[in-house]
């Protein structure tokens, strides 16, 4: 009898133990996939949903039919390295570690240095997710530090790396290599020199065709992100995907550059302003735009295959607005959609950006908002889409505004911009209100502009003078906001130490 039941206790046990593991799946399936997208130097307007009229972008199209888009929301400075340790810290412009684009090294192979890595320790976005059982990946363009520095994107919370470490060799997309955790992964094209100009009166095809490899990096990018989803799915993950597209060089594969030439009335750019020549530039450039469509097409098509889409949210957006140089024309293409200033700048063209957020079942379908976000509210926007506590940060969690649960969404006074280069420059968003000051290295006591984003957003009218009782309530906010830099580089609002250079 005794054996009769320990032979059916061991018949069970490995059915109990199936259950078990099955529920313990399912357990870890219950915390939402994130994916988030990060475009590069994409204008406010230069997407389908945003306005566009020139590029088509259709998978970015379904993503806001199917999801919500906001129409007010903000990176948290208007350049690369920056934008991206702001986002993944969720810090502002006064908190940050990094506020500016702090160069490494120089443009050929041998030279790569990167930018100034963040410090061990750092608590990102991909930590606090590997915390809460999450596998984490970065795939794109990293820009805050080498694979033998602190800032290693495999030592600040991310399991998986793939894509350019510096962002100097991202200005190049047949690149003779990418990193794969710490690895140089050999690409199948010769070293390019992205800043070699061309002579117009004697520039050929050949010429031109100089700037054209084998292996883009945008397809590298996206196979690894494919592979990354497909071997990490049976578990909760978290993708972030910083693209290089659009920055600069214009640089597409032939195969998406034909269903744009003949559309524009466009002349060869020979480099005369940073980067690669091209022959057709808007083409490229509309291009590039629609391939960054492709690819997230590429990566909501996965999801959906997979039956990951209910438990998976994609969200996208972009570090800064359109560019003013190498071959790019945001005039043409009404790339920032008639707001003023373009990257680099405080003013709203320079950063407001796309956002726009998909997950069936939880957000509803073709929605828009009105509310004010940034790119520092990620982190308490992650956490709350985990279902666990945010570390200290300077955000708010958008999820409410996002799955129509208004009455729970957070408020706040004010969204502050600091940037410490082109001048040095600080902003304030507060209600209809954006309060600016520029030019504060060389003018301590430069004025404050004022614009009112309701009867103004394009910032024409300067209504300073008819609200000084606003103005310093203003700077109460940069006393209160701004911490001294590490560097004396970035420090422009501090006198002492702006006295010293």
């Amino acid at each position: 009898m005794v054996r009769r039941i320990l032979l059916l206790t061991l018949a069970v046990l490995p059915g109990m133990m199936v259950v078990a593991q099955s529920k313990k799946a399912t357990t870890a399936r219950q915390k939402p996939n994130i994916i988030f997208i990060y475009a590069d130097d994409l204008g406010y307007a230069e997407t389908g949903p945003y306005g566009q009229q020139k590029i088509k972008t259709p998978n970015l199209d379904r993503l806001s039919a199917e999801g919500i888009h906001f129409n007010q929301f903000y990176t948290s400075t208007p350049v690369c390295a920056p934008a991206r340790c702001m986002l993944l810290t969720g810090r502002h412009g006064g908190h940050s570690y990094i506020r500016g684009n702090y160069e490494m090294g120089g443009f050929a192979d041998s030279l790569e240095g990167g930018q100034m890595p963040l410090p061990e320790g750092t608590v990102t976005i991909g930590r606090m997710l590997q915390q809460a059982g999450y596998t984490t990946a970065a795939i794109g363009k990293w820009g805050l530090g080498m694979q033998y520095s602190s800032g290693d994107p495999n030592k600040q919370g991310f399991n998986y790396f793939y894509g350019y470490l510096d962002q100097k060799q991202a200005h190049n997309y047949y690149p003779t290599h990418l990193w794969e955790n710490g690895k140089a992964d050999s690409l199948h094209n010769t070293f390019i020199n992205v800043h070699k100009s061309l002579q117009p009166a004697t520039a050929t095809d050949s010429d031109f065709d100089y700037y054209k490899g084998k292996d883009y990096a945008v397809d590298e990018m996206t196979k690894k992100a494919t592979q990354f989803i497909k071997s990490n799915h049976s578990a909760p993950f978290f993708l972030y995907l910083p693209y290089t597209i659009p920055h600069v060089s214009l640089q597409v594969p032939d195969s998406a550059l034909k269903q744009y030439i003949g559309q524009f009335n466009e002349k060869p750019y020979y480099g005369q302003r940073g980067y690669t020549p091209h022959k057709y530039p808007l083409s490229a450039y509309a291009a590039m735009i629609t391939y960054l469509d492709t690819q997230i097409g590429i990566i909501m098509n996965l999801v959906a295959s997979m039956g990951l889409d209910d438990n998976t949210i994609i969200l996208f957006s972009s570090d800064n607005g359109t560019t003013f140089n190498g071959g790019v024309d945001p005039a043409f293409f009404n790339s920032v959609g008639g707001l003023k200033g373009l990257k680099m700048d405080l003013y709203e063209g320079g950063i407001r950006e796309p956002f726009i957020a998909r997950w069936p079942g939880k957000i509803p379908a073709g929605k828009t908002s009105e509310l004010p976000g940034v790119q520092y509210d990620m982190m308490a926007t992650f956490a709350d889409i985990a279902g666990i506590s945010a570390p200290a940060n300077d955000g708010i969690s958008l999820l409410p505004e996002m799955t129509g649960k208004h009455g729970q969404q957070a408020s706040r006074k004010y969204i502050y911009f600091e940037y410490p280069e082109n001048g040095g420059a600080v902003a304030i968003r507060m209600g209809q209100w954006k309060a600016i000051k520029n030019g504060l290295k060389k003018n301590p006591d430069a004025a404050w502009e004022l614009y009112d984003l309701n009867n103004d957003k394009s910032e024409e009218h300067n209504v300073a003078a008819a609200h000084r009782d606003l103005l310093a309530g203003f700077d109460a906010i940069v006393k209160k906001e701004h911490r001294n830099a590490h560097i004396n580089e970035w420090e422009f609002l501090n006198s002492k130490m702006t006295a010293t250079k």
